[in-house]
């Protein structure tokens, strides 16, 4: 007489389970779907566009001034971008200009980032007549241009006696509408109206509760604030322009003193163009994975 060996258990929730991913795996717009070929190709287009203009400074940058009379597009770069830049740092206050566009960009970077904070905490989790009017109010004024309050502010500048100092740029610049309505929109989907209950209920006054609830959750809102309002700020040419004097300048505003009367150096220009975004591409490269954390990190809160 044979006996058969036991059947082994099967485990049904093992077998569902594999079954769910092969099907999120095959169907067409599944989570784990991989990218194809166009979505890597569109990427890569983005890459090339984005990093063409930079690229084409360099190439302009490294040879002499003759070289757009010589060819259309150099497809090689040549020996002269460390001439041309020496050229530059002595034809243009280029360290001071430099050491200018990092105090104002970064002062008024921070100060929006603080004051758009308040604001917005203010405007999406606090309760007070004419809320909805002063934030209409106040995203209404990113309609007014830039041009139509340069007389008025300049004139107010000159009584204050701050033409040709950075207070002239930097003042005007502490807290944007844009800036505003973004941290608005941000904080009144991040912050639970439970969770400020629960923090008042506890004994946190205001302040504290800003700080220990609002501003953790604003972090990737503020740091995306914060890339934007530094590269605004550090491109910034119309306004320093109009109240800086060529003794003080910042980066854009001296670089503007490499183009002559009559003649425009391109090979400077560009040179002085490419040195200008170097420090925008170290911010970029030290702040990218902890502004993409932030970001991530927010993602999955929400």
């Amino acid at each position: 007489m044979t006996t058969s060996a036991p059947l082994a258990p099967v485990d049904s929730h093992a077998d569902s389970s594999r079954t769910l991913g092969r099907r999120r795996r095959s169907a067409p717009g599944g989570q784990n779907r991989r990218p194809g070929f166009i979505v890597y190709g569109c990427l890569a287009a983005v890459v090339v566009g984005g990093m063409f203009p930079l690229w084409w400074s360099f190439l302009i940058g490294s040879h002499d001034s003759t070289i757009l009379s010589r060819t259309s597009f150099p497809w090689w770069p040549g020996g002269n971008f460390l001439a041309n830049a020496a050229t530059v740092m002595d034809t243009v206050p280029f360290w001071r200009a430099t050491m200018n566009s990092i105090i104002v960009s970064t002062t008024t970077a921070f100060s929006v980032v603080f004051f758009s904070t308040l604001a917005g905490y203010a405007f999406a989790k606090l309760r007070f007549k004419g809320a909805a009017p002063l934030l209409v109010f106040v995203i209404a004024t990113m309609a007014v241009p830039t041009q139509l309050g340069v007389v008025p502010l300049y004139q107010v500048m000159a009584a204050l006696g701050w033409t040709g100092e950075l207070a002239a740029v930097i003042v005007p610049a502490l807290v944007t509408a844009f800036g505003v309505f973004w941290m608005t929109q941000y904080l009144r989907q991040a912050i639970p109206d439970e969770l400020i209950e629960a923090a008042t209920v506890d004994g946190c006054s205001m302040i504290r509760t800003f700080y220990h609830v609002c501003l953790p959750a604003a972090r990737p809102a503020a740091a995306m604030l914060f890339l934007f309002t530094f590269v605004l700020n550090w491109t910034n040419f119309f306004w320093p322009f109009i109240v800086l004097g060529p003794q003080n300048p910042t980066l854009p505003v001296a670089l503007q003193q490499l183009q002559a009367a009559h003649f425009v150096d391109y090979s400077l220009v560009l040179t002085g163009a490419t040195l200008a975004t170097v420090p925008l591409l170290i911010l970029f490269v030290f702040a990218g994975r902890q502004l993409v954390s932030g970001i991530m990190q927010g993602a999955v809160k929400a």
